[in-house]
This record gives C-alpha cells, sequence and structure tokens, in this order.
C-alpha cells in the first residue's frame, strides 16, 4: 500500500476520529446513530494511522503528493 493521505488530511482524519470516539464513549449520542459514529471514529484513526484510504486508492485520490513525492521533470538540454 502506497499512503494516499497527506499530513493535512491525516490529522484532519485523526481529528474527527478522537472528537466521534469520545462522543460515543462519554454517551454524548445513543442509539443507531452511536454506532455509526463508533465505526466512523475507528475508520478515521485506521486511514490516519496507516496513511492509505480505500476510497481515495480507488479513484485516484492522493493528497500526499507535495514536493518530496513529485518526480523530478526531465531537463530540455
Amino acid at each position: 500500500m502506497k499512503a494516499n493521505i497527506g499530513n493535512l488530511d491525516r490529522g484532519i482524519r485523526a481529528s474527527i476520529g478522537v472528537i466521534a470516539l469520545a462522543a460515543y464513549f462519554f454517551g454524548a449520542i445513543e442509539g443507531s446513530f452511536a454506532i455509526v459514529l463508533l465505526i466512523v471514529g475507528f475508520a478515521m484513526l485506521g486511514t490516519a494511522a496507516f496513511r492509505w484510504c480505500p476510497p481515495y486508492a480507488l479513484l485516484g485520490i492522493n493528497t500526499g503528493a507535495g514536493k518530496a513525492d513529485a518526480k523530478p521533470e526531465p531537463s530540455k538540454h
């Protein structure tokens, strides 16, 4: 698996995951929505930890492509 999540995306996902899990475990949300929130929280933390998102891979999205990942252009000399 090649990383397809950048640092900003990773931070946002980790934050959403922590907030979702905190809301679940502190009982702020109940019922079916709580179960959905639990799944979303773990999914966000998992994708942040592994820096790989399956939907991004299917759609060809890569938010981690920066200067370090870019291939140098061939010289035109």
